[in-house]
């Protein structure tokens, strides 16, 4: 494989950059990504967490559980 053509690979490269969440309540937050594992447990710094397009919460720093993570996609 190319490099860059694993999905962690892909994560890796987008470290340090604003990244969305699309959780499977409905939720998506957007932020920094800082961190992450292989099971896709993300930490985002200077998260929002948006509803219907909306800012609803300003949280800083965030970790969410990979099982709770529907699309990753750069914001």
């Amino acid at each position: 494989m190319d490099e860059g053509s694993r999905p962690l690979d892909t994560l890796n490269h987008a470290r340090g950059k604003n990244v969305m969440l699309d959780l499977k309540n409905g939720v998506s937050y957007i932020g920094k990504l800082k961190a992450f594992d292989i099971h896709i447990n993300i930490v985002l710094e200077d998260a929002e967490e948006r509803k219907d397009g909306t800012v609803t919460r300003k949280l800083g720093t965030v970790f969410v559980r990979g099982d709770t993570i529907t699309i990753i996609s750069p914001a």
